[in-house]
Formats: structure tokens, sequence, C-alpha cells
């Protein structure tokens, strides 16, 4: 058995929807969240820096937090530094991406789907690249969705306004009749009812959140990452570079209570 916790780390707050899909998913696993936002968003930085970035993260969450594992869960961390950072550390690395666009071809059945993410992450083309070498028969409707991140973290996952940008934005899908969608940022599940109402109810939303618990359990069941023995109750550590008020108050109405004991952490 293997004590340890998972690590997990994102640019701020999008993240915690892969925490809570790892925590209900695992129950039995300890778990580390740092969420960069001192220097957050990464969406407009370049993928050098934001490379830079993760891999000053892993440090801390390897050699000082001694975890197990590492979850890049934030897309454009995970389109910049994956593989770097899987020949740097001895743990098991795993993102949000190839989790997901497994799950984006087993759900269509028309060789149709859309993956919607933040300008960076879909201009990096990451997500074009792991369908390419997955299922290069499927095509894909890539689309940037500036401003979706911004509506969420004010609470208005269901305005009318996000609505009429979700119309506006997903267009392209709608008119390419694809019959399924993955959630590319991990803001975006708390989308998911507008954007099923633009889509339609027949096209699938994949959440690449809820495949990177999958990808999880899976190396679990196979061995590779050894379970905690299940002896103590589990730990929650959440970690912030930048306010700690701000970190607790935002986070906390997206994730629930466990962020009240959130920390400050000075990266070195």
């Amino acid at each position: 058995m293997d004590d340890r916790p998972i690590g997990m780390f994102d640019s701020g707050f999008g993240g915690l929807t892969v925490a809570r899909a790892v925590m209900d998913l695992l129950p039995s696993e300890s778990l580390v969240y740092l969420g960069d936002t001192g220097r957050y968003p990464y969406g407009p930085r370049s993928l050098d820096e934001v490379r830079d970035f993760a891999h000053q993260i892993c440090d801390e969450l390897v050699r000082r937090r001694d975890v197990k594992a590492v979850v890049i869960a934030c897309n454009t961390a995970a389109a910049a530094a994956l593989d770097s950072l899987r020949a740097e550390f001895d743990v098991p690395v795993i993102g949000v991406i190839d989790p997901g666009v497994r799950a984006l071809v087993r759900a269509t059945g028309h060789r149709r789907v859309a993956v919607i993410g933040t300008v960076g992450t879909i201009n990096s083309g990451a997500y074009q690249r792991a369908l390419a070498l997955s299922a290069p028969e499927v095509e894909l409707c890539p689309l940037a969705c500036p401003g979706f991140v911004e509506f969420v973290e004010r609470g208005e996952t269901g305005s009318e306004q996000v609505h009429v940008l979700a119309q506006r934005l997903l267009a392209p899908a709608v008119d390419a009749g694809v019959d399924a969608l993955l959630l590319g940022c991990t803001h975006y599940p708390y989308l998911a009812r507008t954007i099923s109402d633009v889509m339609g109810r027949d096209v699938v939303l994949v959440s690449s959140a809820d495949e990177t618990a999958f990808e999880l359990r899976a190396l679990i069941d196979s061995g590779e990452l050894t379970p905690r023995s299940g002896a103590e109750a589990r730990t929650t550590l959440f970690l912030t570079t930048g306010d700690v008020g701000w970190f607790t108050d935002l986070g906390g109405r997206l994730l629930g209570p466990e962020l009240e004991g959130a920390e400050a952490v000075r990266l070195v």
C-alpha cells in the first residue's frame, strides 16, 4: 500500500472539477491540490512560460509534498508540459487531454465531434494531434470559447447572456452536425446545461474532468499506481500561490467546504 497523496494542479479554479471527480470516485485516496492563482490565468501566456510554471509546481508536489502521482488538471498546462514532466519526474503524470479524447471517440457514432476550450488550448493543437493519433477517421471541429471561464467565475452559469454567447460560439459545431462534444476546459462542466441546451439533447457531452478521474482509477486497478491502505481517513490539502481569501471564497463556491482550510504556498 502507498499512503502518499495524489497531487494535482491547475492555474486556478477550473481544476477543482477534476478534484471533485477524483474525491468522489476514489474516496480513500488523499489529495494535494495546488491552484496557481498568483499567476492566473495561463491562457494568455506562452506555452514555454506555462511549461516552466508546470515544472516548478511539479517540483513542489513531488519533492516537497511527496505525492505518488501528479494530475495536470489544466488543459493549457497539459498541452504545454505533459511530455516534459513525464521525462523529468519518476511518478505517473496524467493529463486531461488523452482521457477526454478517448472518451470522445467512444461516444461518437457519426464520427463527427467537437472540442471546446480556451484560446490557448485550442491554438496549441493538442486536442487535434491527440485525436489524429487515436482516431484519424473522426472529423473534429475545434472551437475556442473566450468568455466562458469568466461567466463561470462570476457564478453566471445559467444567465441569458452566457446562453447568447454559447449560441454564437457553438454555432459551427451545430452546423457541422456533431454528435459528441468534449468539454476541453475544466471550467466548462459548470456550463454543461447551457451547452446542452444549445447543442441539443442528442449530442453527448464528454467531461475531461470525469474521464481523468476514471484514468486514475484504471491506473490503480492495473497496479501501476498503488492504492492507500485505508487504515486512516484520507486527507485533502488545498494550496494556492495567490490570495488565500479569494481562493477560498471562489473555490469554495465551485467545490464546497473542503477549501475552508486552504493554505498559501510560495514556490521556489
